[in-house]
């Protein structure tokens, strides 16, 4: 995938496990176990807000461009 996830190092920096972020930004462990392996195809903008919201970090700090353009056909 040509979008990288970082989530579990920002938990990590901020001391939060994922079952407090999931309780706080109301989804599933599932969904954010999903995320976090950068298995998802998709994430609702509110979730990401919820997200960086809790953790206190920017959008850029869970989610990067590895430079590398990737088409639906490729993935």
């Amino acid at each position: 995938m040509a979008i990288e996830v970082h989530l579990e190092e920002v938990l990590k920096q901020r001391g939060m496990t994922s079952k407090e972020l999931c309780a706080k930004v109301g989804i599933t462990e599932a969904n954010l176990s999903i995320l976090r392996t950068g298995k998802a195809k998709g994430i609702r903008f509110g979730t990401i807000n919820k997200i960086c919201y809790y953790l206190q970090c920017d959008v850029g700090d869970i989610l990067k461009f590895n430079g590398v353009l990737e088409d639906e056909e490729d993935a």
